[in-house]
């Protein structure tokens, strides 16, 4: 009798755990996995470039090898990846859509509430696409090209990689942008 007593009980339990934790659709498992992959890919070589050829270089880095990972990303995967932000740099490729802007719209209003950005992201079915957007929280290597204070030197190079650049004037823990990814369904 007490087995059963404890068998029901333990049962119990474990369904009470498997019921608070989330349901993660698998689409946004891997939109997580190739948004971080991105990252993974992206962080190393600006790090890399501050510490060899300073700032021109990583923003050389920026505006040529970003890119590509994203286009890398996108073919392997079948997702759409890009980079987009509300202070866009690069006016072709990181002007977010209505969708993309009202979510990082949301995300900037979560982190004037109080939320960390660093766990801020959304993923939905929008008409016939599964979108997924993850915030891009402004670190201590990144205010070199997007703080406040920036060299001559940096404005210069700025200026000549992106002369639309909007992207500057933030400062440590905001939301930068995001990566958003999108899947035809």
């Amino acid at each position: 009798m007490r087995k059963i007593m404890f068998l029901t009980v333990l049962c119990a339990a474990c369904a009470a755990v498997l019921a608070t934790e989330p349901v993660v659709d698998p689409r946004e498992k891997e939109a997580v996995a190739l948004a971080n992959e991105f990252v993974a890919l992206l962080k190393p070589q600006l790090k890399q470039a501050l510490a060899g050829g300073g700032p021109a270089e990583a923003i050389g880095v920026c505006a040529d090898i970003a890119p590509g990972i994203t286009d890398s990303l996108s073919a392997k995967s079948g997702w759409t990846v890009k980079r987009v932000s509300l202070k866009s740099r690069n006016a072709t490729r990181a002007v977010p859509d209505n969708w993309e802007k009202t979510v990082l719209l949301e995300f900037d209003r979560r982190q004037a509430a109080g939320e960390n950005p660093a766990d801020m992201r959304l993923s939905e079915v929008v008409g016939r696409q599964y979108r997924y957007m993850q915030a891009q929280v402004v670190e201590p290597v990144c205010l070199v090209c997007h703080g406040q204070d920036l060299s001559p030197d940096v404005l210069k190079t700025l200026r000549e990689y992106y002369p639309d650049d909007w992207a500057t004037g933030y400062s440590l823990g905001e939301v930068r942008g995001a990566i958003s990814l999108s899947r035809n369904l």
